[in-house]
């Protein structure tokens, strides 16, 4: 039996000012995307819950042109605000071939301590999910948070807050407009609402 590896096919998208480094954990197929960056599936609604929170508008960053997401209108608004992307693996094992993480098998974690020295200014992780939560407090020794809470770290003498999120995926079973609350709160502690 042959077990199909997929390398993570984006680049980590780091502005050097970030405050915050927002991690999931693995891209969907691409047959799902419809730009090419991070949560680029329609049907999540990661960017819905940006324009929510920021333009009090889940349509503000899909292209009336491509019925897209923006991506331009994305990365315009990420480097604005300081807030960097990844992923909490590099390579995986799709056990189903769906987006699915309960079927995703994590092969290689992401050099996290990597990534945060890139960006010196962070002081702040939030994950997107429970197999995100679990792979960077496993690499962090972090204690796991509750939704919407946050516990802390230490690297390089320096402290970083981790913050858990509800899923953007719709199979999470909350509204748009409860998720877009954590969302919120957690913008607002940082500084960036």
């Amino acid at each position: 039996m042959s077990i199909n590896l997929e390398n993570h096919p984006l680049l980590p998208f780091l502005p050097p000012h970030s405050k915050l480094l927002l991690l999931g954990s693995f891209p969907p197929s691409r047959k799902r995307w419809s730009m090419d960056f991070f949560y680029p599936n329609l049907q999540n609604d990661m960017w819905r819950l940006f324009g929510l929170v920021f333009f009090n508008d889940s349509m503000h960053f899909l292209s009336q042109e491509t019925g897209g997401f923006d991506q331009k209108k994305i990365e315009v608004f990420l480097n604005q605000k300081g807030i960097a992307l990844y992923d909490t693996a590099v390579q995986v094992v799709r056990g189903k071939g769906t987006a699915s993480d309960q079927f995703l098998e994590v092969i290689q974690a992401t050099d996290v301590f990597g990534l945060l020295e890139q960006i010196p200014s962070c002081t702040a992780i939030a994950t997107t999910g429970e197999k995100a939560t679990m792979v960077l407090c496993g690499q962090t020794g972090a204690a796991k948070p509750e939704i919407g809470k946050s516990t802390t770290f230490w690297h390089a003498q320096k402290e970083y807050s981790i913050f858990r999120l509800p899923s953007s995926s719709r199979a999470y079973p909350k509204p748009l407009k409860e998720k877009a609350i954590y969302y919120a709160k957690m913008f607002r502690h940082l500084g960036l609402l």
